[in-house]
Order: C-alpha cells, then structure tokens, then sequence
C-alpha cells in the first residue's frame, strides 16, 4: 500500500470536522476502566480523534482499522523518526513527561526510517532469528520454575508482581547474556522505568549498565543476543548496540508481562471472554489469540509522524504531530465484525503491520505459552482471589495492563532444596513497598536488608541454576 511521492493518495482538506473538539486524557484511571467506551466514542467522530497522551502532550488517535493500515503501511508519508516531532523540538513538550521514554528519539529500528530502518532492523531480525526455540522454552521453563518456587508456599501471589513481571526481566538478562552484577542492576533499573520511579536516574543506570554489558560481550562473546548484533555485518556502533538493546527490552518486557498476566486473567476467570468456563477446556493458545484481539498488551502506540498535512477519511492529521495507532480500537472496528468469522487468528494488529511490524511475534508466543502453561501445570488449583470483575487495570496511554491479578491456592513445598537462600537472596533486591505488596513478613525483610547491595533476583537465579 505504499505510495509514491509524486503520487500521494492524501490530500489536506479545507476543514476538520473534529476541529475544536475537547481532547480525552487517555492516561487516566476513568479510560483505564473501561478503553472501549472511549474507543466507541472515538470512532463516532471518524477514523481518528484528538486525545492528550499526557499532560500537556496532545496527539491523534487511529481507532478504525482501514485507517490503521493505510498509517502502517505508508511509510512515505507517516514517518517514525520523533526527531520530526514540531511540539518537542520546540520546547513546548516537558523534558520530564512520562510519555518521552517511549516517544523521543533513539537511533533504534523503531523510531528510523528508510535505509538506516532496514539497516539496523536487519541486524535485529537476524539476531532474533538466531534463537534456539527448545533453549528458549527450557530457559523460560526454569525462570518459571525458580519465581513459582519464591511463593508456592505460600498459598496465595500476585500472578503480576510476582511472575509475569518478572519473568520477561529475567528472561532478557538470560537472552542478552548478563553477568550477575549487570543483571540485577538492568532488572532494577527497567522495573524502575516501567514504574515510573526515578525514571531519570534509572535510565541513567539502564545506559551505564548496558554500555558495560557491550564492552565486554566485545571482549567476551557468547551464545547471546548481544554478541550476535556486535558480530552482525551491519557492524553497529557501541551506542547503536545499546539503542538495540533498550528496544528489544522496551518492546518485549512490558508487553510480555501483559500478555502472560491479560491471558491468565482469561483463563482463571469464572467465564471467559466467549462464556466458555476454564474447565470447558480453552486451550492457553486460545486465550492468548483472544487477548491479541480483544485487550492486546500494547493498545495505543506506533506513533507516527505525517511529513505533511494529510486527509485520513475526512480527519486532518497535521504535519510534525504525533499520530498512534489504536491496535485495540482497529482490532474491535464494527467495520470487522462480519469479517472476523473468516478471518485467520493471526489477522489482528497487536504486533502491528508493514514495515515496522514486530520483528519477534513468534518467539513472544512462545515464551508466553511456556509461561503459562507452566504456572497452571505447577499449581492446578490455582483461582482468582478477587473477581474477575474487579481486578484494577493500571492507567497509561499506551499499555492494557493489570495492576495485580491475586491468587490463592494449596501451598506446598518448593522443588528446590536451594528454595530458602535463594528466596532470602532475592528479597533483598526488593524495597520495602514491593515486599509488602507481595506479602513478604517485615521481619523477614529486615533480616536480609544488609545483603541488598549484593544479591539480586539474577544473580541470586544464577546461584541456584549456574547457567
């Protein structure tokens, strides 16, 4: 569908029919509630609407499918480089939002275009394409193993904040072949971002750390992603290889953690999505295709840069302003509903499409149904401890994300005899406000609280696997 630009299938109109129209916040609680009424809304406007992303950062919503596509898939004409981004480059975008971590400029594949897009998502795709899938399902298997292992005696865990978050972090440092001591910093420092705490300071740690891991996979290659785009013919620079890095972590971690967290949600839910009960047997891949469809990890993002003022079906997008893609919104277009009876599973938007699409759709899967299916094989009584009704999405522009999925269950003992040291180990890598919302005792707390500058959730995985 792309275009020429001699040719272009656009053109700005006199007038804007949403012209003037008040914009809807999308980060908070009240859109996190309830997205498709805002969804709903949108649409009855047009093929686009105006929203505010954060305070004081105004953009444009795509929310009807067609309209998606022709963003998507017209490169010539929606850049990705934010660099193009008018209201930033003149000053009036504050340099603390807390939207800039996922919309300003890196020299990455997703946010380049043209030659330098297709030089440096080569060197990622063909990284990804090195990967072993039965050692990503066993490294997968063993990280599950070793989280289930911190709470199955318990009785009772947050399925988020004790596993699905934790799982992608881990699992990165295993694939970027992390030492001990640059695993657990990288693990704080992206938890830290993805948070939103001290996101400054913990990008500054995520940078240095990164920059370290770099250096020595230059000194000392290994069987790992890292070493593979140091050694690809592109021949990425230092600061290159590190953009990567983040890219694949940004784009990976958050929207892992919420596929695997969205699709237990669905399965442990006294009723499904299709009213069908767990123990009717919905196969976890069903689940999963359920949830790229209808609450995708990542709802809102693929923003866009229009080079020029453009007609989008009546709607104009003007020239230097961010422009998203709502995948949720065009995976839920009434424009489908007859269509999605003859469409293929795979035919949503959740990985995007043309020439940004996700690179790592199916490795993604793969971890997410290990996951899965893991956790619900290690402990088959396990059931929501709150309704599925009343389970609090956390608030965010560009995520469909859980803010805890509590569960209870028969405790029983851990299959590891280096259970305890190992758990003690890792709690002193948590602050006092995470191990309280993971029920982990104060006493407990304070008893390893002098190790916490030496043991992490990586390096203490690392003491009882030694992989």
């Amino acid at each position: 569908m792309d275009s020429s630009p001699g040719t272009s299938p656009y053109s700005a109109p006199a007038g804007c029919p949403m012209h003037g129209e008040r914009q809807t916040s999308l980060y908070g609680p009240e859109f996190a509630s309830d997205p498709q009424r805002a969804y709903d809304a949108f649409r009855a406007h047009g093929p686009a609407a105006p929203i505010e992303l954060a305070p004081g950062v105004d953009a444009t919503l795509v929310v009807q499918h067609e309209a998606a596509l022709r963003v998507l898939q017209n490169p010539s004409y929606f850049a990705r480089d934010s660099r193009r981004w008018a209201a930033l480059r003149e000053g009036r975008i504050a340099l603390d939002s807390p939207v800039l971590p996922m919309m300003a400029y890196r020299p990455n594949c997703l946010f380049t275009d043209g030659t330098e897009h297709l030089r440096l998502r080569k060197a990622v795709t063909e990284s990804l394409s090195r990967l072993n899938t039965t050692r990503l399902s066993r490294d997968v298997e063993r990280i599950a193993e070793y989280l289930i292992d911190q709470f199955i005696e318990r009785g009772s865990a947050d399925l988020l904040g004790d596993y699905a978050k934790l799982l992608p972090l881990l699992l990165f440092n295993q694939l970027f072949g992390c030492p001990g001591d640059i695993g657990d910093r990288l693990t704080r420092s992206m938890s830290a971002i993805f948070d939103g705490e001290d996101v400054l300071r913990a990008n500054t740690e995520l940078t240095e750390c990164l920059m370290e891991l770099v250096a020595l996979k230059r000194r000392q290659p290994g069987e790992d992603i890292t070493s593979w785009l140091i050694q690809h013919p592109a021949g990425l620079r230092d600061e290159e290889l590190k953009d990567q890095l983040v890219m694949l972590m940004g784009a990976g971690i958050e929207p892992e953690r919420n596929l695997i967290a969205n699709a237990l949600l669905l399965l442990l839910s006294e009723e499904t999505g299709h009213q069908q009960r767990r123990g009717a047997g919905m196969l976890v891949e069903d689940a999963l295709d359920d949830v790229l469809w209808n609450n995708p990890p990542i709802a809102n993002y693929a923003t866009h840069f229009p080079v020029q003022d453009i007609d989008l079906g009546g709607v104009t997008l003007k020239a230097e302003t961010p422009v998203l893609i709502s995948f949720a919104a065009a995976n839920s277009d009434p424009a489908l509903t007859s269509a999605r009876q003859t469409l293929s599973k795979g035919a949503h938007l959740a990985w995007g499409a043309g020439p940004h699409v996700c690179p790592a759709k199916s490795p993604a899967q793969l971890i997410a149904l290990t996951a899965i299916e893991k956790v619900l094989n290690s402990v088959p009584d396990l059931a929501l401890a709150v309704p599925a009704s009343g389970v609090e999405w956390r608030p965010g522009p560009f995520h469909r994300a859980l803010v805890a999925l509590p569960v209870r269950f028969s405790p029983s003992a851990p299959r590891r005899t280096t259970h305890v040291a190992a758990s003690a180990s890792a709690t002193s890598a948590v602050s006092p406000r995470v191990a309280a919302s993971e029920g982990i005792p104060a006493a407990r707390h304070e008893a390893v609280e002098p190790q916490r500058k030496t043991k992490g959730w990586w390096s203490s995985f690392l003491d009882v696997f030694r992989v």
